[in-house]
C-alpha cells in the first residue's frame, strides 16, 4: 500500500492517473472509485508527511555536509544547497505526500473493518 502511495498511485487498487496536473488531484479513483477527500482538513496529514520528508532531506544534507567538512564548513555553499531544498522541495513532493497520506489512512482504517466508499 505504501509503495503504491509513494508512486502517486491509488493506495487501494494501484491505478494511476490520479492527478489532472501536478497540483490538481481527481476527486475519485478512476478504477475503484475511492473518494479521496472525505472531510474538510483531510489533507493535513499530507502536509505533515511533506514536512517530514523535506525536513529529513534537509537534516541529511546539513549533517552530512557538516560532518564531512569540519572544521572548515562551507556555510555559503551549504546554504545554497539547503535553501532550494526547503523552498522548492515541498512543491516537488506535494503529489507524493497526498498519495502517501491516502496509503497511511487506508492502512489504518481498512484492517479495522472501516470500509471506505467505492469498491
Amino acid at each position: 500500500m505504501l509503495a503504491r502511495g509513494a508512486t502517486r498511485r491509488c493506495a487501494r487498487c494501484g491505478a494511476g492517473g490520479l492527478f489532472h496536473k501536478w497540483f490538481r488531484m481527481v476527486p475519485d479513483c478512476p478504477r475503484c472509485g475511492l473518494h479521496f477527500e472525505r472531510e474538510e482538513g483531510y489533507w493535513s496529514g499530507a502536509i505533515a508527511i511533506n514536512t517530514i520528508i523535506i525536513g529529513g532531506i534537509f537534516a541529511i544534507v546539513f549533517i552530512a555536509t557538516m560532518a564531512l567538512t569540519v572544521p572548515d564548513i562551507p556555510w555559503v555553499g551549504l546554504l545554497m544547497a539547503v535553501i532550494p531544498i526547503m523552498s522548492i522541495g515541498p512543491l516537488i513532493v506535494y503529489p507524493f505526500s497526498k498519495t502517501l497520506w491516502l496509503a497511511v489512512d487506508l492502512a489504518f482504517l481498512e484492517p479495522l473493518g472501516i470500509r471506505l466508499d467505492g469498491g
